[in-house]
């Protein structure tokens, strides 16, 4: 698509690190389902008194995330007051990193290559959640002091469709790494995408307008792409963008403005009084760094030369599987491509999605079953029936061969035993109009006698070696 103004694009990510307690204090970080305000403690709505104390593993699991970006560890950083008066935080500021980030420079790389720089991440604490209605707005104060990691990238995304990418494949090694529970739906990760627009060849960019708390990836790139239509119709008219926060609505596909953008001053930061500095050795640093798992980038070059780039990316948002495909690659790799595309085509399939909060087969399970269809045991229909029966609790524990046998799905390939049934249905009077229309060259025919066939052996004979039988005797 050709623009007349070069995008530039930044994105601010706040991701909720799974912890069980919270930032600074001892309560629950899980509230899902909970009353609204019964997981607070005095420390999170600063009560005279109450003093903040770090939690150790929102430490750890922010080392993980810098490892998934690419990044490096900061052994010394601090923390910071930010001070604002929202009705969702009762402290009158929040503690966070502005001056020094436990996270330095990294990078994500998409999957087109194209890197995207990342300028540092910082631990923080979140703000509580206001929900409105017509006349009045309720308060909610479970999220208050939850564990963030914000990551902040550099300006080097130059599309909508990129800025969809950054976020994905940012989200995916999040969730990839352990660090989070990536639920977006529930906000486990919200992006603040900021934009501007100048002209190309020029140096300085443009005045930018920042898009609060995108939760979906169509979201990211359908606001990107709006505002920067809004931004390029005021450029022509010679108008300038006001730099502001901004809404969006997915219902009516727009952004809204809501506030004017604050910058750091107005914040007033200042050292956080109550929490010392924040020391890290380097083997403490090592240590953690090294418990980063494979990432997708580490899949895609493993599955390369396996499986085909879309069925891949699809089957990437869903580290359960993209797990599962390596430990069978580790025992057998001709049958990754099919094991795969069951995934896919299968597991994934609208009717299907539920199977997914059971328990997948083991890899032996799956290898079996890809064996057993490599070898005419078993029809493609039949296959894909025994792999959806695996899931079932009360067959998880038995093997492909047994379960398709219990089923009655093996398939028949012995030629003798098919030969039979062949002869069989050739013997019968109403194929006999097929048989002549065959020989004298309606090749069409021959699949209605497959079906006679696969209907006298109850849909257990394999169709290929009917065919070939039937073209044999038909000569």
């Amino acid at each position: 698509m050709s623009r007349k103004y070069d995008i530039t694009i930044g994105i601010e990510c706040h991701v909720q690190l799974k912890t069980k307690t919270k930032l600074f204090s001892e309560v629950d970080n899980d509230a899902r389902g909970k009353e609204p305000n019964s997981c607070v403690s005095p420390v999170d709505y600063a009560l005279p008194g109450m003093l903040p104390r770090l939690n150790g593993e929102a430490v750890k699991l922010a080392i993980r995330a810098g490892a998934a970006m690419n990044a490096k560890i900061n052994p010394e950083s601090r923390f910071d007051r930010k001070h604002y008066f929202y009705p969702d935080s009762p402290k009158g500021y929040q503690i966070t990193q502005f001056y020094h980030p436990i996270v330095g420079e990294g990078y994500i790389e998409l999957p087109s290559g194209k890197k995207i720089r990342i300028e540092n991440a910082h631990l923080e604490g979140d703000a509580g959640k206001l929900t409105h209605f017509d006349t009045y707005s309720l308060v909610d104060l479970n999220r208050v002091d939850t564990p963030l990691l914000e990551i902040v990238s550099m300006p080097d995304i130059s599309s909508p469709e990129e800025a969809r990418d950054y976020c994905k494949e940012l989200w995916r090694n999040m969730i990839y790494a352990g660090v989070t529970n990536g639920d977006l739906y529930n906000g486990n990760m919200r992006f603040d995408v900021n934009i501007s627009l100048k002209k190309p060849g020029d140096k300085k960019l443009g005045t930018r307008a920042e898009i609060k708390n995108l939760n979906s990836f169509r979201s990211i790139e359908r606001a990107a792409a709006y505002e920067y239509e809004r931004q390029s119709k005021l450029l022509d008219k010679g108008e300038k963008v006001v730099q502001e926060t901004r809404g969006w609505s997915d219902a009516t596909g727009v952004t809204t403005a809501q506030r004017n953008k604050e910058e750091a001053q107005d914040y007033r930061y200042m050292p956080e009084p109550d929490l010392p500095p924040l020391s890290l050795s380097r083997e403490f640093i090592d240590t953690e760094y090294g418990k980063c798992p494979d990432l997708p980038a580490d899949y895609r070059t493993r599955f390369a030369k396996m499986i085909s780039v879309d069925t891949l990316e699809v089957l990437l948002d869903y580290p359960e599987l993209a797990i599962r495909l390596a430990e069978i690659a580790n025992s057998d790799q001709l049958m990754v491509d099919y094991i795969a595309n069951l995934f896919a085509s299968v597991l994934l399939a609208e009717e299907n999605q539920s199977l997914l909060n059971d328990a997948l087969p083991s890899a032996s399970q799956l290898i079996e079953l890809a064996t057993m269809k490599s070898k005419n045991e078993l029809s493609s229909t039949s296959a894909k029936e025994v792999f959806i029966k695996l899931f079932e609790s009360k067959h998880a524990s038995k093997t492909p061969s047994s379960l398709a046998k219990e089923l009655n799905l093996i398939q028949e390939n012995d030629s003798g035993a098919l030969e039979a049934i062949v002869d069989a249905v050739l013997a019968k009077p109403e194929t006999a109009k097929a048989q002549a229309d065959y020989k004298a060259g309606q090749e069409k025919v021959l699949g209605f006698l497959v079906g006679q066939v696969m209907k006298e052996s109850r849909g257990k004979a394999n169709p290929s070696a009917v065919s070939a039988i039937l073209q044999n005797k038909l000569k």
